[in-house]
C-alpha cells in the first residue's frame, strides 16, 4: 500500500492538546480511586463491601464495551462517518455534553442502586472517550522520540489533574467552609465534570487521525451491512485474543498491571490507613482527617509529577524495564516505612497531628521532627515511584501497533487500546472488590451519615487495612517485574523494527541482518518467515 507523500509533524501544541485528554483519563480515576470509597463509607453510610462492589462491578461490563469500542472505531475508517467526522473523533464528540454528569456520583442520601447505575453510566462515557483518544498518539507519529513526548505530555497532565483532585477538597473547605460537609466533594466533582468537557474539545481541535494513503482514498465508503454487523462480536473477540500472541504485548501487560493494580490497592486503602493508623489516638474531625489525607495525596502527586519528568528521559535512553524496576523500589521503600510506623507507633505523633488541625503543610515547620518525617518522607517516596509506574505502560503502548503491524500487516491501534483498557478494568474491578471485601471482613465499620467524628476501628480492622496497604501493592509489582524481566523494547530495537516493517511492506521476506531477525523475533514472538500475515497460511 502506498504511503501518503506528506508526513504531518506534531508540534508542542499537538503534544499538549492531545495530552490534555488525561485531565479526564487520569483525573477521573484520581477522584474515583482517591476519594469515592472514602466518600461512600464516611458520608453515605455504605459498608466497605457495598462501596467495593459499586466501584468494581461496573468495570466488569467493560469486558464487552472496551474491545467493542476499539473494534468499531478501527473499522469505521472506510465509512461515511469515518471519512467525514473521524472514526475516533465521533466518539469524543458524543461524550462532550454528557461528562458533567460526573457530579451525580457525589450526591449524598441516595441508595446503593443509585450510585451503582450512575457509576455504570459514567464509566460508559469514560470508555467512549478513553479508547479512541488513546489511539491518536500512535496514529499521529511513528517516531520513537515523538511517541515518548506524547506519552510524557499526557503523564504530566495526568499528574497535574491528580494534584488538583487531591488538593481541591482542602481548597474548598478553606474557602467555602463546611469542613465536615459532603458538599465539599460535590463541588469538586462539578468542577471536574466541566473540565472534562473542555479538555475533550481541546483534543478534538488539536489532534488528527492517521492520514489516508493514496490507495485508501480510492476505496469507496462502505454502506451499512446487516450481516457484517452481526459478525462484529465474533470478529472483535478474534482480534482481541490475537493481540495476546505478541510477546511484547504480553510482557507489557505485566508491567501495566503491576504498576496500576498496585496503585488501585494503595488508593483504596491509604485514606483508611491515615484515618486509623497515622492519626490513631488523635482527636480529629472528619473535616480535619479529610484535609490531612488531601494534603498527603497532594504532596504525593507533586512528587509523581517530578517523577514523570525524569522517567521520560530514562525511557527514551534506556527503555521501560529499568524505569519500572527503579519505580517499584521507591514504592516498596515507602510501604516499608508505613509498616515500620504501624509496628513502632512513635510517641508524640497524635499530639503533633492535633496541633496541625489537619494542615499537612504546617508539618514542614513543625518542631516535632517525627511528625514531619512520618507524614512527608514516605508519601514523597511513594509519589516518586508511582509517577514512573504511571508513565511506563503508556509510553510503551504507543509502540505496540508498530510491533503488531510487523505480524499482521495491519494498523490496529483501537483494538490494542480496547484490550489494554479491558484488561485494566477487569483486573481493577477484581482488585477493588477484593480490597473492599477483605477490609469489610476485617471488621471495618462505616461511619454513620450524620456523624462528624471518625469512627474508632477495632485492632483487627486496623491490622487488615495495614496488611492490604502493604502486601497488596508489593505482591503485584514484584509479579510484574518477574514476568517482564526480558522485555526488549527500547529506542534501538524499535528503530530496527520500524525499518524491517518498511522492508516487509515493500515485499521483502527476509531480514536485513541476523541482528534484525533476532530483535524482531524477540519483540513479536514469531519467526521472521511468519510475519506480515504469513502466520495464517
Amino acid at each position: 500500500m502506498a504511503e501518503v507523500a506528506q508526513v504531518r509533524k506534531p508540534s508542542w501544541i499537538n503534544y499538549w492538546g492531545w495530552g490534555s485528554g488525561d485531565m479526564l483519563g487520569a483525573g477521573a480515576q484520581a477522584v474515583i480511586t482517591g476519594w469515592l470509597f472514602y466518600f461512600f463509607t464516611n458520608f453515605c453510610g455504605l459498608s466497605a463491601i457495598d462501596a467495593g462492589f459499586i466501584l468494581g462491578l461496573p468495570r466488569l461490563l467493560e469486558a464487552i464495551t472496551c474491545p467493542l469500542i476499539g473494534y468499531i472505531s478501527d473499522n469505521l475508517r472506510h465509512t461515511w462517518v469515518g471519512r467525514k467526522i473521524g472514526r475516533r473523533k465521533i466518539f469524543l464528540l458524543i461524550t462532550i455534553p454528557l461528562l458533567p454528569s460526573f457530579a451525580l456520583l457525589f450526591v449524598t442520601g441516595q441508595t446503593f442502586w443509585y450510585y451503582l447505575f450512575v457509576f455504570i453510566f459514567f464509566e460508559l462515557l469514560y470508555t467512549m472517550f478513553l479508547i479512541p483518544w488513546e489511539t491518536l498518539a500512535a496514529e499521529m507519529t511513528k517516531d520513537y522520540k515523538e511517541k515518548a513526548k506524547f506519552a510524557g505530555a499526557r503523564m504530566i497532565i495526568a499528574q497535574s489533574s491528580a494534584i488538583l483532585a487531591s488538593y481541591l477538597p482542602t481548597f474548598i473547605i478553606d474557602n467555602f467552609g463546611g469542613k465536615d460537609s459532603p458538599d465539599t466533594f460535590l463541588i469538586m466533582a462539578t468542577i471536574f465534570g466541566l473540565l472534562f468537557s473542555l479538555v475533550v474539545i481541546l483534543v478534538v481541535v488539536f489532534s488528527w487521525e492517521r492520514p489516508y494513503s493514496e490507495d485508501e482514498k480510492l476505496i469507496q465508503p462502505q454502506p451499512f451491512n446487516a450481516a457484517a454487523a452481526l459478525m462484529i462480536p465474533v470478529n472483535m473477540f478474534r482480534d482481541l485474543f490475537s493481540t495476546l500472541k505478541l510477546r511484547a504485548f504480553r510482557q507489557h501487560l505485566s508491567i501495566y498491571l503491576g504498576g496500576y493494580l498496585s496503585q488501585d490497592i494503595f488508593n483504596t486503602a491509604f485514606p483508611l490507613f491515615v484515618a486509623t493508623v497515622l492519626a490513631a489516638g488523635a482527636t480529629l474531625s472528619k473535616g480535619e482527617t479529610t484535609t490531612l489525607i488531601s494534603g498527603m495525596m497532594t504532596l504525593m502527586y507533586i512528587a509523581q509529577l517530578v517523577s514523570v519528568m525524569i522517567a521520560i528521559q530514562v525511557v527514551i535512553k534506556t527503555g521501560p524495564t529499568l524505569a519500572y524496576r527503579i519505580a517499584i523500589s521507591f514504592v516498596g521503600a515507602a510501604l516499608l516505612l508505613f509498616l515500620a510506623f504501624y509496628f513502632t507507633q512513635p510517641a508524640g505523633i497524635a499530639a503533633g497531628l492535633e496541633g496541625l488541625n489537619g494542615n499537612l503543610f504546617a508539618a514542614f515547620s513543625h518542631s516535632n521532627f517525627g511528625v514531619a518525617f512520618w507524614l512527608i518522607v514516605p508519601i514523597i517516596l511513594a509519589g516518586l515511584g508511582r509517577g514512573t509506574l504511571n508513565f511506563v505502560p503508556w509510553s510503551v503502548y504507543n509502540y505496540l501497533p508498530d510491533i503488531d503491524e510487523a505480524v499482521t500487516g495491519q494498523r490496529r491501534e483501537g483494538i490494542f487500546a480496547g484490550v489494554m483498557t479491558l484488561v485494566r478494568k477487569v483486573a481493577q474491578s477484581a482488585a477493588i472488590v477484593a480490597t473492599g471485601w477483605i477490609i469489610n471482613q476485617g471488621g471495618y465499620l462505616a461511619a454513620p451519615k450524620d456523624s462528624s467524628v471518625v469512627i474508632q476501628q477495632s485492632p483487627e480492622a486496623i491490622h487488615t487495612i495495614v496488611l492490604v496497604l502493604i502486601a497488596g501493592p508489593i505482591v503485584v509489582m514484584v509479579l510484574g517485574m518477574i514476568i517482564s524481566w526480558r522485555f526488549g523494547l527500547n529506542v534501538t530495537s524499535h528503530g530496527i523494527l520500524v525499518h524491517e516493517v518498511e522492508r516487509l511492506r515493500a515485499g521483502e521476506t527476509q531480514p536485513e541482518s541476523e541482528e534484525s531477525r533476532r530483535v524482531v523475533e524477540n519483540l513479536t514472538g514469531f519467526k521472521f518467515e511468519k510475519l506480515w500475515g504469513r502466520y495464517k497460511r
